[in-house]
């Protein structure tokens, strides 16, 4: 059961990372913060991450092995990336027009999901 609420928690901070990330480059084409300097996007970027913190590191206590969770260290970290990854697809694809998914991005996911079945063979 930790290891099904590390991984919503991981979801969710993705979700605050990619926001927090590549959200500004969105708002900056909506022109809502077009003319903020470059300080104040980092502030707006910081004040969204933090969130992201909070589902983060408690994602990480509780899927950690030596925490009682399911999931050695290489494991964890191969999940929370192929989450961040396919968070960064949906968003990009439902947030930036242009965006398209082709064929080489097909091969990264396949190789993905490898990384994932690697990382967990005994």
């Amino acid at each position: 059961m930790q290891g099904l609420y590390a991984i919503l928690l991981l979801i969710v901070s993705n979700i605050f990372m990619t926001f927090a990330w590549y959200g500004h480059l969105k708002l900056q084409e909506m022109k809502w913060i077009d003319n903020w300097p470059l300080f104040g996007v980092i502030l707006f970027s910081w004040s969204i991450a933090l969130f992201e913190y909070c589902a983060q590191v408690p994602a990480n206590r509780l899927g950690f092995i030596g925490n009682g969770g399911p999931f050695s260290l290489m494991q964890l970290k191969v999940v929370q990336e192929v989450i961040t990854l396919t968070i960064f697809i949906i968003f990009s694809m439902l947030f930036f027009k242009g965006v398209t998914f082709q064929w080489n991005h097909l091969a990264a996911c396949v190789c993905l999901v490898l990384a994932v079945y690697f990382v967990f063979m005994k």
